[in-house]
């Protein structure tokens, strides 16, 4: 991501003021920690770690989700960047000014309900039993780098950094998918929609599961019998409908998902401005319901994350120019 080194970014350069700070991103680096985790290693107390946590979620630095554990519910956090550039001189230009993207880790997941065939599995191992949904609420969830299940969703939150009166103009998401058949089988169609902002943008046809030749990317370990890859898919609601790699899904458009700056008056998602659901579903009922398979960094065919582009327009400059 990069970052102008103005007045207007303030909230995210502070968060590097501080030690603290700091060393709570060296340690989340590492892995996703709770806040109690944080507050154990720094020496501090959990009250203390949540203001900061606070700071850095408002500046789009960190995630975090209410998971289970041993001791009741607790706050799992994770970096929602790897990595950040800081611009001094150069003047990108009017596209680069009006967009930012992101990358999702396909384990990173807020919310999910999916039922067998089931499972997560990171670079070096199965995370938890397959076929067992109850897994895929485990803390270690966020370090997936391959999921899949036979008919439900999982659903990520994409930040929203618009401001004033920026809305969002084209989303477009890269990832690697297939449907989810026993073992694999590239004739395998499932019926996968999305929604975005809580809105139904489309359903694409997937053809199939794919395995037989291990994923340029799918590590030794992984069962030669199971799917190894998906296809690089683009989808991207614009202002003139839905897309998958061009072709058009639905009429659904950019401005009909209602999506605007934080505590924007005009902002009507059901994501209330401070992040952008993200839905990805294979429905039960589907005339082909075949399930999903997601491939993240690591996996299948391509070393990514699903990634994402949003590109916004700026009322007020509309109207000045």
């Amino acid at each position: 991501m990069n970052i102008p080194v103005t007045l207007n970014n303030m909230p995210l350069l502070e968060c590097f003021a501080s030690e603290t700070r700091v060393r709570m991103i060296e340690l989340l680096g590492e892995r996703p920690m709770s806040v109690g985790e944080l507050a154990e290693v720094l020496e501090l107390s959990s009250a203390i770690v949540t203001k900061h946590v606070q700071k850095m979620e408002n500046a789009g630095l960190l995630t975090s989700e209410s998971v289970t554990g041993t001791r009741g519910r607790r706050k799992l956090c994770s970096l929602a960047v790897d990595s950040l550039i800081l611009n001094f001189r150069s003047r990108p230009s009017e596209e680069q000014r009006s967009a930012y993207s992101v990358s999702i880790p396909v384990g990173q997941y807020a919310d999910h309900e999916v039922r067998p065939t089931c499972g997560l599995a990171s670079e070096k191992r199965l995370i938890g039993m397959m076929d067992d949904p109850r897994y895929f609420a485990d803390p270690q969830h966020v370090g997936a780098r391959h999921l899949w299940f036979g008919s439900g969703y999982v659903e990520y939150r994409i930040p929203n950094y618009l401001v004033g009166t920026q809305s969002v103009r084209e989303i477009s998401i890269t990832l690697e998918l297939g449907s989810e058949a026993p073992g694999y089988n590239a004739n395998w169609p499932s019926d996968i929609s999305f929604r975005l902002g809580g809105v139904h943008v489309g359903t694409w046809i997937c053809p199939g599961n794919f395995g037989g030749t291990r994923g340029l990317y799918t590590p030794e370990w992984w069962d030669e019998q199971s799917s190894q890859y998906g296809l690089l898919k683009t989808l991207s609601v614009r202002e003139d409908g839905t897309f998958m790699d061009g072709l058009k899904l639905s009429d659904v458009t950019a401005a009909d998902l209602g999506i605007s700056a934080p505590g924007s008056l005009s902002n009507t998602s059901l994501s209330g401005g401070r992040e952008i659901p993200l839905r990805i579903e294979s429905r039960a009922d589907a005339a082909n319901a075949g399930g999903v398979s997601l491939f993240g960094r690591g996996f299948g065919n391509y070393d990514r994350d699903i990634e994402i582009s949003v590109k916004f327009s700026d009322s007020s400059r509309e109207v000045r120019s």
